[in-house]
């Protein structure tokens, strides 16, 4: 499968790449050897991702997996979707897996460029702090199920975000 650059051309726009829609117990992963989506577990019954959940095409965070990005959209999309999307923020983190060594696990936030009821959102503070606390609850257990150990250190706005996109992209090839 052929992915799109990282930015849009539109101003500081990028493109994110759902793997895992809102409301899904199901977590995909892209499976870069066969080019499709896959099951990669299925949580508990009553828990759900708190939004779109997807990668930014043509990164590899320090993880060694491409940039997590966290879409915010009126309603949730499908797996494999292509989403224009403004930055508005990045939840820093880090994760550490039993019995390993801790490594960073950043997570941008971004608002769809097609959304109504949130266009008007520029920054991470404008979100609700409630959902805020949502997402870093939400990250803190899934990773915690799987033995890990996951903490937000910073909760930053766009302009680290966009920093932090530019830092982990890659050449994009034709």
């Amino acid at each position: 499968m052929k992915f799109p650059q990282t930015f849009s051309g539109k101003g500081h726009n990028i493109y994110a790449v759902i793997e895992t829609p809102q409301g899904s117990r199901n977590k995909y992963n892209y499976n870069t050897k066969y080019g499709f989506y896959e099951l990669d577990k299925i949580l508990p019954a009553g828990t759900c991702f708190p939004a779109d959940f997807g990668f930014i095409p043509h990164t590899m965070a320090e993880d060694g997996d491409p940039l997590d990005v966290l879409v915010i959209m009126d309603i949730r999309s499908f797996t494999g979707c292509l989403v224009e999307c403004r930055v508005i923020g990045v939840m820093e983190a880090t994760q550490r897996e039993k019995g390993g060594k801790k490594e960073r696990n950043d997570r941008i936030i971004a608002v769809s460029t097609a959304s109504i009821d949130h266009s008007g959102l520029n920054h991470v503070n404008e979100l609700n702090s409630n959902f805020v606390k949502e997402l870093t609850h939400f990250f803190e257990y899934y990773n915690s199920m799987s033995g890990k150990k996951f903490k937000i250190v910073g909760i930053k706005g766009p302009n680290q975000g966009l920093e932090l996109v530019k830092k982990h992209m890659k050449p994009h090839k034709q």
